[in-house]
This record gives structure tokens, sequence and C-alpha cells, in this order.
């Protein structure tokens, strides 16, 4: 990854997550903007929907690495790409691969209580070994 790639990269990643506490484990939460979760919510509520998740890690060998979340809703034909840097988001990383949890929110939201999407990721191996593929990119060789 040139310098001219991780720049590119660094100013698409998403900056708007957080953890919450959800039965006393900590989840990972994206938070969209408002427009955007709220065309989600219309185009799935009420309705049954599997979101299928998928993480792209994306490293340089030189400790950065980039995780490409790419979520497809049954509903809608809707889905929806985020970028992190898994350098300033681990904990998110982490929290994931304990929970198999992820959930969607608005700015607007109060996490954790109202306003939240939950996805339950179906296979935690996949979500375990994509979180020791981050600790072994973050290491520098």
């Amino acid at each position: 990854m040139g310098d001219s790639e991780l720049d590119r990269l660094m100013a698409q990643r998403h900056r708007d997550f957080t953890l919450f506490d959800f039965e006393g484990r900590k989840v990972p939460c994206l938070i969209m903007e408002e427009a955007r979760f709220d065309e989600l919510m219309k185009a799935i509520a009420g309705k049954p929907v599997s979101v299928e998740t998928n993480l792209n890690i994306l490293q340089d060998g030189l400790g950065h690495v980039f995780v490409r979340i790419t979520m497809t809703f049954s509903q809608g034909h809707l889905e929806e790409k985020v970028l992190l840097y898994a350098n300033e988001s681990f904990e998110f990383f982490e929290a994931l691969g304990e929970t198999s949890m992820l959930a969607l929110s608005s700015p607007r939201s109060a996490y954790g209580s109202t306003n939240v999407f939950m996805i339950q990721l179906p296979k935690p191996e996949r979500t375990e070994s994509a979180l020791e593929m981050i600790r072994k990119g973050l290491k520098k060789e």
C-alpha cells in the first residue's frame, strides 16, 4: 500500500462508531447518517430480514489495517459498505469477535436502547478469524 493509497483509504474511513453495553456485553455499533439509517429502517420495518455481513481485511504489512464491512440486506435490495481503520477501532473488532453482534444506529439514537438495529452474525468462528487477522496485521514485522 503506497502513501497515496493509504491517504485515499484514510480519507474514506468511517469514524462514527461506538460500543454500548447490552446485557453485560460490549456490542460494537456503527453510527450511520440519519437519512441513510431511516432509509434502511423504512425498507425493512415489519419484515423478516437477514443481513449477509462480510469483512474484507486490507493490510500493508507495515501495521496499517483497514476492514471493509459489507452488509447486504435481504429486504429492499440494500447494501451498505463501511470502511474502518482497525488501528483506531481495534476495540470495535474485539467486541465483534466476542459477541458476533453488530448494531446499526443513527446519531440521534440512545445507543443500546432506542433506534438500534441489531445484527447477529451467524458464524462466530469467522469473526474470531477476522479478529486474529487484524491482530496479526497490526503487528509490524
